[in-house]
């Protein structure tokens, strides 16, 4: 017979990490250096603490797992060490109030309050599913009238990959749309792959990028203004719920819990949802835990729209790091010129509205001769160079450690790669293509390290 993924079945051996304390060693009941799963689920949530093991599943390579005691008057961490691990009771470095351990046996020991034992690399974990139930509850505000809007759309005039289905829309899907579309797709293909051959890290970093960095961080973001427009909001609606759909079924073996609860929630403002183009569409199920795993539709995958975005991206965190360490608000507008080759001001070009929405900074100029403003803040990326007028209020001390920073960054990058492409050994097995891909990255690494030098040395007569 076939197994569930329609394939032969046979014999598999898994082969997973070790989980080791902060010293290396295996986490072991004897020594009392391992972590307790309760105390875990009772400080992060046990979201939290299934989707930081699963993050922590790197296949061969062991991991760490620094483990601390968290004092219960203050609850400030601990560090637990090879000597008070053992200990019936440890005095708070904070504090200075002795609390119990798993080893207290005498009543004036058990008497104390007792200590949780728990891993602060559970924290990224807490942080995420913060920011996924925040995302979430944003959307369903915004999806609190869909059906009424929804049900008095038509078809899209025009569309092009995967087409909607009559009375859906009343306009074109955004530049946005169709690079959210897409990223999904091409997430849902990748995460699938990811879990049917046990690579559940490479799949919960893939989700928690998506999730945070795309979904959350960009997509909503821009959607805001779009969904307080009449006009506009039926599209966004639209989108919005396909995409957290889509989302919480790819989530849900990860973090069962917070995708149920927003799958009902969901469920109640938008029971039908979806673009028409996957066996997904429609009804919902009842339970998230019911429901059918999501198809990838590639035919909405668009490569040039997404490595738009990715530079964008990039681009635009430049811009924010810029103002943060020049202490600049956001209510300040900025002007902006971005040094790059043809490609990439094709691709940043018609980002332009966007710098402007997300970051109030206008761009002047995309291109190889675009005019450097002569009181600047400087951000060198793979390929370009983003200028940002500051006239009046540069901080040069600010800019100049900046770039002393990166400067030394460069130098190990470099030295690294050069060591890598002086190994006969390396450059006569790799393949051609690999080693063609690091001598370029080299080359863009010493153009990074001139630019930055350069730069330095007119801040340094200032």
């Amino acid at each position: 017979g076939l197994n569930n993924l329609g394939e032969v079945p046979f014999r598999e051996v898994f082969i997973h990490p070790k989980i080791l304390d902060g010293y290396g060693e295996t986490m072991s009941k004897s020594k009392g250096n391992g972590v307790d799963p309760l105390d875990i689920v009772d400080k992060f949530g046990a979201d939290a603490l299934r989707f930081g093991l699963a993050a922590l599943t790197t296949e061969t390579q062991d991991v760490r797992m620094p483990v601390q005691f968290e004092c219960p008057a203050c609850q400030a961490l601990v560090d637990q060490t090879k000597k008070n691990r053992e200990l019936p009771r440890v005095a708070c470095t904070k504090c200075g109030k002795e609390f119990s351990t798993q080893w207290a046996k005498t009543d004036a020991d058990k008497a104390l309050p007792r200590a949780a034992v728990v891993s602060e690399r559970f924290e990224v974990s807490r942080n995420f599913t913060n920011k996924l139930w925040n995302a979430a509850r944003f959307a369903l505000i915004n999806l609190q009238d869909y059906e009424q809007v929804q049900s008095s759309q038509v078809k899209v005039p025009g569309s092009n990959a995967g087409n909607l289905e009559p009375g859906t829309l009343n306009q074109e899907l955004t530049v946005e749309d169709r690079w959210l579309l897409s990223r999904l797709a091409t997430v849902t293909d990748s995460v699938t792959k990811s879990l049917k051959a046990y690579h559940y890290a490479e799949a919960a970093k893939e989700l928690y990028d998506f999730a945070w960095d795309e979904f959350c961080s960009f997509y909503v973001e821009i959607a805001k203004a779009r969904l307080s427009d009449e006009k506009s909001k039926p599209t966004a609606q639209r989108v919005l719920a396909h995409a957290l759909d889509v989302l919480l079924r790819l989530l849900h073996p990860i973090m069962p819990f917070i995708t149920e609860e927003v799958w009902q929630l969901l469920n109640k403002v938008a029971p039908q949802r979806g673009l028409g183009t996957t066996a997904t569409t429609g009804r919902s199920s009842e339970w998230l835990i019911t429901a059918p795993w999501p198809e990838a539709d590639l035919s909405w995958q668009n490569p040039e729209i997404e490595a738009r975005f990715k530079l964008f991206q990039q681009a635009l965190g430049a811009i924010r790091e810029i103002r943060s360490r020049q202490n600049i608000t956001t209510k300040t507008p900025l002007e902006f010129a971005v040094k790059c080759n043809a490609e990439a001001a094709a691709l940043l070009g018609p980002m332009a509205p966007y710098f402007q929405s997300m970051t109030n900074a206008t761009a002047t100029g995309f291109g190889t001769d675009v005019a450097i403003p002569p009181t600047h803040a400087k951000t060198a990326l793979a390929g370009i160079e983003i200028y940002v007028d500051l006239a009046g209020s540069i901080d040069v001390a600010a800019e100049r450690a900046k770039n002393e920073q990166l400067e030394q960054k460069l130098v190990g990058f470099i030295k690294a790669k050069e060591g890598k492409l002086s190994n006969e050994s390396f450059v006569s097995r790799a393949p051609a293509n690999v080693v063609a891909a690091e001598r370029e990255s080299l080359a863009q690494l010493q153009e990074q390290l001139a630019s930055v030098r350069v730069a330095l040395a007119a801040l340094r007569k200032s």
